[in-house]
């Protein structure tokens, strides 16, 4: 609805997001990317690949790929603690045979509501045009980052090489 001035709601000038926690930085994503968090189990890796692929865990009646995002971008992701989840995203390029992937986290993601004031770009890291980064962003006292989405999946497709499939 349009306002007698001309202007859009308020409220369309916001979004809902996911922080994601990670151990060493936050993601910040649209809440629609995250079909589930679920309790970390190891994942069954299936030959050998890169070691930000983490292998395969049984969600619903699929198979997943998980992997470890600081890893991706070069950086220690240490050992699953007690705290660690597995966030199931939603595919948004259609790359994933099953349409889904999960994402090693420390904790559950906090929902949060975005908009032009509270989210001001943050230069002070340069991230490489052809990486997992597309910006990072401060949000009050926090400097998460936003990740790309479609080249994580083109990624995980390269690696897992179209396996996902149903549970037996």
């Amino acid at each position: 609805m349009i306002h007698a001035t001309g202007t859009a709601p308020a409220a369309l000038d916001e979004i809902y997001c996911q922080l994601i926690p990670l151990r060493q930085m936050r993601l910040i994503v649209p809440r629609v990317c995250v079909a589930e968090v679920i309790r970390h189990v190891p994942p069954q890796r299936q030959g050998h690949g890169p070691a930000w692929f983490r292998g395969f865990v049984p969600w619903t009646t699929l198979q997943v790929p998980v992997l470890s995002f600081e890893e991706l971008c070069g950086r220690e992701a240490g050992e699953p603690g007690g705290r660690t989840r597995i966030a199931i995203f939603n595919t948004l390029s259609g790359r994933l045979e099953s349409g889904y992937y999960g994402l090693l986290t420390e904790g559950f993601p906090q929902l949060v509501r975005v908009n032009r004031e509270v989210m001001q770009p943050d230069e002070r890291q340069a991230w490489p045009a052809d990486g997992p980064v597309i910006s990072q962003i401060r949000m009050i006292n926090e400097y998460p980052l936003i990740p790309d989405l479609p080249y994580i999946e083109e990624m995980l497709r390269e690696c897992v090489d179209d396996r996902m499939r149903p549970l037996s």
